[in-house]
């Protein structure tokens, strides 16, 4: 019988996806290795330094490992890179009860709205948000019946898509066609209901209710669901939840764009991982003053030790 887990794979001083594509490509590998390994996949969330899902499986290593290699072997090739791609462990998580169930899925959904990525969860594109209940609240895209067709160069070597999944004209997977979206529907009841959990607020009241499952399991929280990720406090991500400010002045996905950009146009041929620590450093401290960031963000896009600024 397959157990449902919360997966959480941290990227610990550096991002795991720097451009649009590499998390087009990370989609891509999680939905072969699921498919592979014949788990289901419930939701997901790719942000730049880190990857949540919620998978039912009864063998989580294999597909743990099909997926790490699948989108590191991409990533290294891709920015002349060596070495293990992010933590060597994925936190692992049992998910037990329906209350646990949706609490688990609404704070991985969440999870950029919690990192002021965005103000709402819908805003973000790297996420299964969008799956239940399409139709209903309008989240579907107008070009998702205009198919279109994965380039042969961004599938993982000898691998293809699992034939149910569907591709919009601009070359991403359709997260309704990824996850289990009938049993996402069916454990909300409702679109209504699904609104609700995705712009409640954490609380007293929340964990009181996860305890109505009687499984023995303590309520999960926020701390709980980012375990091993270093980006940002938990008083700011809860504080992130009202959609009222956005903590980011730039964030990673453009601030890697500017940095690959320049790096690409000053060294030829070279990449963040290529350069000596020296020339990155100073690229790091100007880059750092002009758009006021934070250290843990500079640091995690130019992939510098934690240690090489003040």
């Amino acid at each position: 019988m397959k157990r449902t887990y919360h997966l959480c794979w941290s990227g610990g001083d550096e991002v795991l996806f720097r451009t649009r594509e590499d998390y087009i490509h990370g989609i891509i590998c999680l939905c072969i290795a699921a498919h592979e390994k014949g788990c289901t996949l419930v939701a997901y969330c790719l942000m730049s330094n880190h990857v949540h899902i919620c998978i039912r499986d009864t063998n989580i290593k294999a597909f743990i490992k099909a997926f790490r290699y699948s989108y590191s072997r991409y990533f290294n090739s891709k920015y002349h890179r060596h070495g293990r791609l992010g933590e060597k462990f994925f936190f692992k998580q049992e998910v037990k009860g329906l209350y646990h169930l949706l609490t688990v899925i609404a704070y991985i959904l969440r999870n950029p709205l919690h990192h002021g990525v965005c103000k709402t969860p819908f805003e973000y594109e790297f996420s299964s948000v969008h799956a239940p209940f399409g139709k209903e609240l309008g989240l579907h895209l107008k070009n998702n019946d205009k198919h279109g067709k994965i380039p042969y160069w961004q599938l993982p070597s000898r691998h293809k898509m699992p034939p149910h999944v569907k591709i919009d004209s601009n070359g991403h997977l359709l997260s309704e066609s990824i996850v289990d979206t009938a049993d996402l529907e069916h454990q909300f009841s409702t679109a209504r209901s699904y609104l609700y959990f995705m712009n409640r607020l954490s609380g007293e009241a929340w964990e009181k209710e996860q305890l109505q499952n009687n499984t023995g399991n303590p309520p999960i929280r926020v701390e709980d669901i980012e375990q091993g990720v270093r980006c940002g406090s938990i008083q700011q991500m809860l504080a992130n939840e009202t959609g009222r400010n956005r903590v980011l002045n730039i964030d990673d996905i453009k601030l890697c764009t500017i940095i690959d950009e320049y790096i690409d146009k000053t060294y030829k041929g070279e990449t963040v991982y290529t350069l000596p620590v020296s020339k990155s450093t100073k690229i790091a401290e100007s880059l750092r003053g002009k758009y006021n960031l934070s250290k843990e963000q500079i640091i995690r896009c130019m992939a510098l030790p934690s240690t090489t600024l003040q």
